[in-house]
């Protein structure tokens, strides 16, 4: 019961922590810099650079001056291996989606859009993918996996996951078992990489391509998009107000990469 009790009260404390970080953002100046004002593509750089930098530098307290480093939060293993698989099972994840939409009909490409900035646009993607799986899937996924198993690290910090994504609630049902998916997905490629590196370029090109390119994926609003893509059809299927993160095309698609992964970590065990 000790152990439980001392393992919950890190985990509040390192959400507190990274929580203090963002009172910055509601500090007149720091929300919106003057020399930023007007440009909306280095604004939401920003806004995604401080909860990201609160996030590293809360993991570094507690990796360093709680755990004394004792707690390990991979992160630069096989780098190459593993960004090109990232790619790869990004590309198979959000393709095979909007490849079957396609096909039934349910998705139409209807007018591309001109969008400024956006390199920095797809910058802000990626700060936002880093910080997100350093928050649920660095320092906690290492932190549960240590002291207890890889299996319990994944329900805990899919939880966690699911908690912060609030918004799949008021969606439905699939768009909860959309962000649990995911999240055991994605869970499951660090596993087998012991790298963060695979997970945060999967979910980057998800989130980038996407909301940046199709906008087929549900961000913060003010996110811009290359083509207007048209979803249709009955919500199960189009996901409705939440895109296809709401469909249940995206389900049974996290399903099939769920058990892929098993079946590769099933694999490496009985080869090992």
């Amino acid at each position: 019961m000790k152990k439980h009790l001392i393992l919950a009260g890190k985990a509040f404390s390192f959400f507190i922590l990274w929580g203090l970080s963002l009172t910055l953002m509601v500090i007149p100046g720091i929300d919106e810099p003057t020399f930023l004002s007007g440009n909306a593509a280095f604004l939401r750089l920003w806004w995604e650079l401080i909860p990201l930098l609160g996030i590293l530098l809360t993991t570094v307290v507690f990796v360093l001056a709680i755990e004394k480093n004792k707690i390990k939060v991979p992160i630069f293993s096989k780098p190459i291996k593993n960004i090109i698989m990232g790619l790869l099972l990004g590309c198979v994840w959000l393709g095979a989606v909007m490849c079957f939409l396609y096909l039934i009909g349910a998705l139409t490409f209807w007018e591309k859009n001109n969008v400024p900035y956006l390199l920095i646009w797809f910058l802000a993607v990626l700060l936002n993918v880093i910080m997100q799986n350093y928050l649920v899937r660095g320092y906690l996924f290492s932190l549960f996996k240590e002291k207890y198993n890889a299996v319990t690290a994944t329900t805990i910090t899919t939880i966690l996951f699911t908690a912060l994504h609030a918004g799949a609630f008021e969606a439905g049902v699939v768009a909860v078992l959309n962000v649990v998916t995911m999240s055991v997905f994605v869970s499951l490629l660090l596993l087998y990489t012991e790298s963060l590196l695979a997970p945060i370029i999967a979910h980057f090109v998800w989130n980038s391509i996407g909301r940046l390119i199709f906008g087929v994926v549900s961000m913060a609003d003010d996110y811009p998009n290359m083509w207007n893509c048209v979803l249709s059809g009955s919500n199960l299927i189009s996901g409705g107000d939440f895109k296809i993160e709401g469909s249940i095309v995206v389900l049974a698609i996290n399903l099939l990469l769920i058990v892929f992964m098993a079946y590769l970590l099933k694999r490496r065990v009985k080869i090992a």
